[in-house]
């Protein structure tokens, strides 16, 4: 089970967790869902269709969306 810990403008709540489980489902709860276990931090910026992601483990990345949206997000990433 992943868990993913997001600070920022863009998503339904400034602070979320998103949680992802085995099975593919994922569940989405306002503020930090504890315990968490820090893998990884990242930024990530949305702009229009565009998205750059900073990735602590990953380095720098961006991809492509199919709907526009803007988000400026701090998260940490973990299980």
């Amino acid at each position: 089970m992943r868990k993913y810990i997001e600070i920022g403008i863009g998503n339904r709540w400034f602070v979320r967790t998103e949680t992802e489980h085995a099975d593919g489902t994922e569940t989405e709860s306002k503020g930090i869902v504890r315990p968490f276990s820090l893998r990884t931090c990242y930024i990530r910026i949305w702009i229009g269709k565009k998205v750059w992601i900073l990735d602590s483990r990953e380095g720098f990345k961006t991809t492509s969306k199919s709907r526009k949206a803007f988000k400026i997000i701090l998260g940490f990433a973990g299980e």
